[in-house]
């Protein structure tokens, strides 16, 4: 077993999460992947420190933060298991995912009766035909097929013999819509990766009548000089965005003493800069709704994390938070990019970036894949190009997991 001593001293820094979907695109839950920093790798030897390690990270930062109040799946190894160290967490947020390798001997399924027992639910990692944890099976939640580590013959051969069972199967690394789509035909119920995050050809479509307001919004507010009665009329023509702007206004969280009942007021109140950023997120969050939660929320830290770090890199007259945000929008809509930035009054990096994934801003969107990921030698190396502090990224991309998580609880 490793030594943790030398980790137990120093704060988890990184944290990445990877979203599971159920057939609907429902986000169900996330994967929780964790490293102290990204220099020292845990290895194979070092499983236990990094299932320790995920336990107490989830404990210091709160499943609210990284799974957005959904489940947790948390690798365990056969002594973390033995030693019920997952009791720190509760119960009804958190899947415990068996590792390959674990011996499903008597007390191994002792400890699963006990989780069980307890209200925690199960999940088998990596599973195989001819799984030597097959005894562990009536014991499942969830079982999981790495589609990219197993020949397609073996993965509808174990959903042919479990896909019956109580237990949902899970096709794990699912990247793209025809694996999505395969991989849902063969019998899977559930759907871990990042394939709904890029919109599939035949899927995109023409924005509807709403979603095409908040367009228009956010090309009205993204001009230089901002014309207040565009902007006015546009927010009154959707009842969403109106009623959300009235009950921002009037919440106890601003303390403004007199009823807000107007867009007029409201655009009083709030002052160009606030207007801006109101306008954007509320905008985001109405274009969001019927789409993956995942979607919004990764947008928001996307923005909030480019925000903080716009400080330490080099960005010319890029809005990085915009970016951020813009930068899932053809996934949510669900059209093409060209048309979501189609009449933006962005500048020539932004465009580039959201366009065509290259120029200036390119590594520090590139940073923000590897953090959202876990590709952690990838983070170290974006890190050292940009000359960045590994701790302070790590710091602000926390920062911005806590902030978004705020901003869309309740929604």
């Amino acid at each position: 077993m490793g030594d943790c001593r030398e980790d137990e001293e120093r704060p988890v820094r990184y944290a990445a999460r990877q979203p599971i979907l159920a057939i609907d695109e429902t986000v169900i839950g996330y994967k929780l992947l964790f490293r102290t920093d990204v220099v020292n790798h845990f290895s194979v030897q070092d499983a236990n420190c990094a299932s320790r390690t995920a336990i107490d990270a989830s404990s210091l930062l709160g499943l609210d933060v990284l799974c957005d109040n959904r489940l947790a799946f948390i690798s365990c190894t056969r002594d973390v298991l033995l030693e019920n160290s997952l009791a720190f967490l509760p119960a009804d947020k958190v899947v415990a995912e068996i590792r390959t390798g674990v011996t499903a001997d008597e007390a191994v399924e002792d400890a699963c009766r006990d989780l069980k027992n307890a209200g925690f639910k199960i999940a088998l990692d990596d599973f195989a035909a001819n799984d030597p944890r097959e005894p562990l099976t009536h014991f499942a939640d969830f079982i999981k097929v790495d589609i990219r580590h197993r020949p397609w013959e073996d993965i509808q051969r174990i959903a042919r013999t479990h896909g019956n069972h109580s237990f949902g199967l899970v096709a794990d690394k699912v990247e793209t819509w025809e694996e999505f789509d395969h991989t849902r035909q063969a019998g899977f119920q559930f759907f871990q990766g990042y394939f709904f995050r890029k919109p599939e050809t035949m899927r995109t479509r023409v924005a509807t009548s709403n979603r095409t307001i908040y367009l228009r919004l956010l090309r009205a507010i993204s001009r230089p000089e901002m014309d207040w009665r565009e902007v006015e009329e546009l927010i009154k023509k959707d009842a969403a965005l109106y009623f959300r702007l009235l009950r921002y206004l009037n919440s106890a969280a601003l303390g403004i003493r007199s009823e807000v009942r107007s867009v007029n007021q409201a655009l009083n109140y709030l002052g160009e800069n606030e207007l801006r950023r109101w306008c954007r997120l509320a905008g985001a969050f109405e274009m969001s709704k019927h789409r993956p939660s995942d979607l919004m929320l990764s947008a928001l830290v996307r923005a909030q994390f480019g925000e903080l770090m716009a400080s330490k890199v080099e960005h010319g007259d890029a809005d990085l938070f915009l970016v951020g945000l813009l930068s899932m929008m053809d996934a949510i809509l669900e059209i093409p990019m060209s048309a979501v930035i189609d009449g933006l009054a962005l500048d020539l990096e932004s465009v580039a970036l959201l366009q065509e994934n290259h120029g200036p801003l390119q590594p520090i969107y590139e940073l923000i894949w590897a953090l959202e990921r876990g590709v952690w030698r990838s983070v170290l190396r974006i890190c050292n190009a940009l000359k960045l502090d590994e701790r302070e990224v790590a710091k602000a991309y926390t920062s911005a997991m806590e902030w978004a998580q705020s901003v869309t609880a309740g929604e």
